[in-house]
């Protein structure tokens, strides 16, 4: 009747309680065949009716229920999303658990003092810093350097945190629960890939900076912005770890966890053995597998007496294992996307254990509460039909060549330039100074960073989330930590320049409680916003700026180029595309065809290519051209638009080379980019000399009937 019923209606049963009934009965296919079917989805799928078989034949089932946690259908199933299954008997939804009260309430986000969206930001947090965390990387050429979080990453686990605290001191005031074996309150955080995650950990436990104490053992910096969550103690890793990495998706899978995530996670795989053999001493802590050993410690998370018992914070890669039944977390982040119900409900899911059943005087169950960020739980988006969409007809390909040819008699034609990989600054020997002018000043908004939100339940208390320990640092204490930051980034060995970069650094934070001239206070904002991610980056990038501009400027700028291969060329461009394409001028470009991207193109082309001026130009596409910058801290590479090279009177041997961009909506990127171009790649390149002489022009894309004027104007100045 189970099989019956099974292969008809789909019914399911835990795994968890599935193990555990074969092995209290004795039966033994069970498990090898669970064993065998770990890391393989689709035979994972059949599982249950493997397991039901040999229940059935052993002793006899009767009747099967499942209490489904997701008795709906799934978005790409082909029914609309949230759609309960035609055979579901009764319905009990997670709003139902929630409203009778037999789970945490979960609270989330419904107002700050932002002002922006239709949403608060740390309700749909992963819009706001999806980009900020493309290039985010946590490898061995990373040692040493503190990692790097969007700045409102950086907000919303500080404000969660001080929220966590609160909590926790609650927790430490009661002496009956902690006698009773209670363990503290549990952080979670669910990233969407293990390079967030590794950020995401160093930032909150500590990382290894790459020095070594004299007994070998690493030096291990940070730790202390979230102190409780910390995993450091005198500079070096705590035994017992308060914070945990895992990645749920590969322990879930039953597979060995990858190589990878193994060196990210051994010192606290090590200290976990350690503490295995300490509490279990007759048994043999290396027979237990990485993979053993680290789902123990997540299992056992809240429970007194086991490996987990004192962990505070879990920051994980994908949800945590189904049926994690932790009943002591209060706080939630997800930094992650969250394009479904299902996703939302899994996540929010991990807190919503209560602590406690226990019923008062008045015949009801004290409320709890789980605090969430960057879960979008309301609004939830119902999928409809799939669309089925016809394929794209096929585009005939185009062959973007250079044309050797072209260069008989015309070797200008060739456009060539420096593969710049950094800058140096050649730091003067006596006193630095700085000059601060508009570019230099810094706006501090809400708008960026909320420093007050709101969380709500359905029901019960509201709870205020804030960023009070940044809004009380002192204005001196802002000015030590920039200046700090300051030179190790920008100034590094050169350690004598700090209490210089201090005077620089106050008199550009001016009075924070007058009126200063480079840093413009919003409404509730305050300097202790400054030292927030990307802020603190683009503060010091400015402030570097100013210091290079005034204390010997440009000539002091060095490009240094690639050792093996310092000049790039137009020679080895070579091809195909689909795009519409510019035909270029024989005796105007190298390259045979121009593609089109936007419109711009082609205006720009027949403009070039009717100035007397213009020798020659090359679209950066296939050419190889960067330029190095950094943006709030994050290196990247600037492709600029083409490269011109104009007569201006000293021959075809001495020409200018141009770079050349049409701009069209002005970014933060784009001016970092541009700013970068002009105070430091041009003259960086044309002080070593061996590159022939460079300058920069950015058009206005809403402005391109001007872009002979523009150039022209170039020439004459």
């Amino acid at each position: 009747m189970a099989a019956h019923l099974f292969r008809t209606h789909g019914i399911r049963v835990g795994k968890s309680a599935m193990q555990a009934f074969c092995r209290k009965h004795d039966i033994r296919p069970y498990r090898p065949t669970y064993r065998f079917l770990r890391g393989d989805p689709e035979k994972q799928a059949r599982l249950w009716i493997t397991g039901l078989e040999p229940v059935h034949r052993k002793i006899g089932v009767k009747t099967v229920f499942d209490l489904s946690a997701t008795p709906f259908y799934l978005k790409g199933s082909g029914y609309p999303e949230g759609t309960l299954f035609p055979w579901v008997v009764s319905d009990f939804s997670l709003m139902d658990a929630i409203e009778s009260g037999i789970v945490k309430i979960p609270r989330v986000p419904v107002a700050d003092n932002a002002m922006t969206g239709d949403y608060p930001k740390y309700r749909d947090l992963w819009v706001h810093i999806r980009d900020g965390l493309k290039d985010v990387r946590r490898g061995p050429e990373d040692a040493g350097t503190p990692p790097l979080l969007p700045g409102l990453l950086e907000g919303a686990l500080r404000s969660l945190y001080g929220h966590y605290a609160r909590k926790f001191e609650e927790w430490e005031a009661d002496e009956e629960s902690r006698s009773n074996g209670g363990t503290p309150p549990v952080f979670i955080v669910v990233c969407n890939n293990t390079n967030v995650s590794k950020a995401v950990f160093d930032y909150v436990s500590g990382y290894e900076s790459g020095r070594h104490h004299p007994d070998g053992e690493p030096v291990v910096a940070g730790g202390d912005v979230l102190p409780l969550f910390g995993n450091v103690k005198n500079q070096r890793w705590m035994h017992r770890p308060n914070t945990i990495l895992v990645d749920s998706r590969q322990l879930e899978s039953g597979e060995s966890m990858s190589d990878d995530f193994k060196k990210l996670a051994k010192h606290q795989i090590e200290d976990f053995k350690a503490e295995y053999r300490r509490r279990f001493p007759g048994r043999d802590a290396e027979n237990l597998t990485d993979e053993d050993l680290m789902r123990e410690v997540l299992n056992t998370v809240g429970k007194p007496g086991k490996l987990g018992e004192q962990i505070r914070c879990v920051v994980s890669v994908s949800m945590l294992t189904e049926g994690w039944d932790c009943n002591t977390v209060t706080h939630i982040l997800g930094v992650r996307a969250f394009g479904t119900r299902l996703l939302c409900e899994q996540v929010m899911g991990r807190g919503l254990r209560r602590r406690s059943y226990a019923v008062g005087e008045d015949g009801m169950m004290v409320p709890e509460y789980a605090d969430i960020f960057g879960v979008p739980f309301s609004g939830f988006p119902v999928a409809g039909l799939p669309e089925e969409r016809a394929p794209a007809t096929p585009k005939p390909g185009k062959a973007v060549r250079a044309v050797p040819e072209r260069l008989v008699g015309a070797p200008w034609l060739e456009v060539t330039f420096p593969r710049v990989v950094g800058y140096r600054f050649d730091v003067p020997a006596d006193r630095l100074s700085a000059r601060f002018d508009a570019s230099h000043r810094e706006v501090l908004t809400t708008q960026d960073m909320p420093t007050t939100t709101l969380n709500a339940p359905i029901m019960g208390e509201n709870a205020e989330l804030t960023l009070g320990d940044a809004r009380g640092m002192r204005p001196q204490a802002v000015a030590f930590r920039l200046a700090t930051h300051l030179q190790q980034r920008h100034f590094p060995d050169k350690s004598w320049l700090f209490p210089q970069l201090v005077g620089i650094v106050r008199d550009w934070l001016g009075d924070p409680d007058g009126d200063s001239p480079n840093v413009d206070y919003g409404d509730d904002t305050f300097p202790g916003l400054l030292l927030f991610g990307e802020k603190k980056h683009a503060v010091c990038e400015k402030i570097s700026r100013a210091i290079i501009a005034a204390s010997g400027g440009a000539q002091r700028l060095r490009a240094e180029t690639q050792r093996d291969d310092a000049l790039g060329t137009t020679a080895g461009v070579s091809f195909d595309t689909v795009k519409t394409c510019w035909t270029t001028e024989p005796t105007k470009c190298h390259i045979n065809l121009v593609p089109q991207d936007s419109d711009w193109e082609t205006i720009v082309c027949q403009k070039l290519e009717e100035i007397d001026e213009v020798r020659a130009y090359a679209k950066n596409q296939g050419i190889g051209f960067r330029i190095p910058y950094t943006c709030d801290g994050r290196p990247g590479n600037y492709y600029p638009d083409l490269i011109v090279k104009l007569d201006d009177g000293r021959g075809t041997t001495d020409l200018l080379n141009l770079v050349l961009e049409v701009s069209g909506q002005r970014k933060k990127e784009k001016d970092a980019k541009v700013q970068t171009t002009k105070t430091m790649w041009v003259p960086g390149v044309n002080n070593l000399g061996a590159f022939g002489r460079w300058a920069f022009l950015e058009i206005d894309g809403s402005n391109l009937h001007k872009t002979k004027q523009e150039i022209r104007k170039l020439l004459d100045g």
